[in-house]
């Protein structure tokens, strides 16, 4: 007797996902609810629980194909899996990338496990001559990520020169070096990339800047660091206090909180705060809610289990979902300075870059103090520029004295 393993209802709005790879090979053995397939939807990732326990049947569909909600991807036959058994159509394997045909020796010999990783992870594996069968995975339940794959290969690169030449693709190899490699995006990436553009055409963007003195967040942090951790089980980072600050400004400026609906302004009581999360498909969202009603620590382990299921490719519908305000850290990345794009509804977004030491004047002298530069980007068709630059200078004034955040200053 078979059963059927449909597309899950995958949220509000998305009826439609992408086939992002298949977690079990026909005749394997799957225990029910275990995740048998992956989608790519418009904003996240969505694991396909199997409906009964059995042996994993035939495929419909492969890596890439695009399926609708309610559809049949693949059948759970009854039964004991046969010993080492494996897909026996042609059907059942995910397509070959162009890569592939270049793929060196050790990860060709890794081929049949590399048909479990997600399309970014094999492309790294092909790409480095990466033998996944050999690094551990820090993602769920020990997958491999982009990043494991990366870090592989810096440490090859260092440990082994020659072997890294002989990765390399057949153009780079003869000294062309103008080898070309087509891939098609991610539903998640195209995503972004209507998202993006559609705010620059719909909003009226403009970008305020100002710097900021990270002289007492520093101080602070490294005061109590360990004793919060200690607490509460989790790392006090920049972003927590940055949310309280921007908290602060939101409240004291309204607008900076609102969207447009239509001919109408929506202002919303509460901080639900997006906050830019990059992972291995791209850039996500998550949201932050009631950031104005939580502690430090409440933020700091939102944020914390947010960047690991985004690691994971974890996140749900309901993790996005919403948000009325947007903090983006490019700092991380070594930003110096950027001009953001909002997240449409919302109308501003906070980007946050590195802190590097420079000479400022304080006092009437020149000191190095450890600087940031912040950019806020706002709608100007809702946020005056009066609006725009008293909110960027309540977040820099509560930065530079933290105990503006306790008093509510």
């Amino acid at each position: 007797m078979s059963s059927e393993v449909k597309v899950p209802t995958l949220g509000e709005s998305v009826t439609e996902a992408t086939i992002g790879e298949w977690l079990k090979k026909p005749g394997e053995a799957v225990a029910l609810d275990e995740p048998v397939a992956s989608l790519e939807t418009d904003k996240v990732a969505v694991e396909v629980p199997a409906p009964v326990a059995g042996v994993m049947g035939e495929y419909r569909f492969a890596v890439g194909d695009t399926v609708e909600v309610g559809t049949i991807i693949a059948m759970i036959e009854d039964g004991i899996p046969a010993a080492g058994a494996e897909p026996v159509t042609e059907r059942t394997q995910p397509p070959i990338e162009p890569a592939s045909r270049s793929m060196p020796p050790a990860a060709a010999e890794a081929s049949d496990s590399a048909t479990t990783l997600s399309p970014a992870v094999r492309r790294a594996v092909l790409e480095h001559g990466i033998d996944p069968s050999v690094v551990k995975g820090t993602g769920k339940d020990g997958r491999l990520t982009k990043e494991d794959v990366l870090a592989a290969a810096q440490a090859k690169k260092s440990d082994d020169a020659p072997a890294t030449v002989a990765a390399e693709s057949p153009a780079a190899a003869q000294g062309s070096g103008r080898g070309e490699e087509r891939v098609k995006m991610t539903r998640l990436r195209q995503t972004i990339a209507k998202r993006l553009k559609s705010a620059q055409d719909t909003a009226a963007l403009l970008t305020t800047f100002n710097d900021v003195d990270m002289s007492a967040v520093i101080a602070a942090r490294n005061q109590y660091k360990d004793l919060f951790e200690k607490k509460h089980g989790v790392r006090l980072g920049f972003m927590g206090f940055f949310a309280k600050a921007a908290c602060l400004a939101l409240k004291d400026i309204p607008a900076v909180n609102a969207q447009i609906d239509g001919e109408e302004i929506v202002y919303h009581n509460y901080v639900d705060i997006s906050v830019a999360v990059s992972a291995p498909n791209g850039l996500v969202v998550p949201v932050v809610r009631d950031a104005d009603k939580l502690s430090f620590a409440g933020i700091e382990k939102a944020i914390a289990e947010y960047g690991a299921k985004a690691r994971e490719g974890t996140l749900t519908m309901e993790d996005m979902k919403g948000g009325t305000f947007t903090i983006s850290n490019g700092g991380v990345f070594g930003s110096l300075m950027s001009t953001p794009i909002i997240n449409p509804p919302q109308s501003a977004v906070l980007g946050l870059h590195r802190i590097e030491d420079r000479p400022v004047v304080v006092g009437g002298e020149i000191v190095i103090r450890p600087m940031m530069y912040l950019a806020l980007s706002y709608d100007h068709r809702l946020i005056d520029g009066r609006e725009a630059v008293t909110a960027l200078k309540i977040i820099k004034d509560a930065i530079e004295d933290p105990t503006r955040l306790l008093i509510d200053l």
